[in-house]
């Protein structure tokens, strides 16, 4: 299990993520507009920079949602290996079938 400070560090991030996720657009498209002045484009990058860092999409961890284990995950599980085949072996995945030879 991790701790949770860091599962809880990551949730705030996905919040502040996505509040921002608006402005940062608008933000990014101004500063990446080649057709703008380029002190417009600099104003715009200079507000991007006063955003909070946490609230950048690439800061959030995928982490498993049983464990928070941040290595070893499936992104269409939202699981990590390890809870992907605990919770098979119990047969709490419709169709996972635990292969043994």
């Amino acid at each position: 299990m991790a701790k949770k400070g860091m599962v809880e560090t990551n949730k705030r991030r996905m919040r502040l993520a996505k509040k921002f996720a608006g402005k940062r657009a608008r933000l990014k498209e101004i500063a990446d507009d080649q057709s703008r002045s380029m002190e417009e484009r600099f104003q715009a990058r200079l507000k991007l920079a006063e955003l909070p860092r946490n609230a950048a999409p690439t800061r959030i961890r995928n982490r498993c949602a049983v464990t928070g284990r941040p290595r070893a995950y499936y992104r269409k599980l939202k699981l990590s290996r390890i809870a992907l085949r605990d919770l098979g072996s119990r047969g709490q995945i419709p169709g996972l079938v635990k292969s043994s030879w």
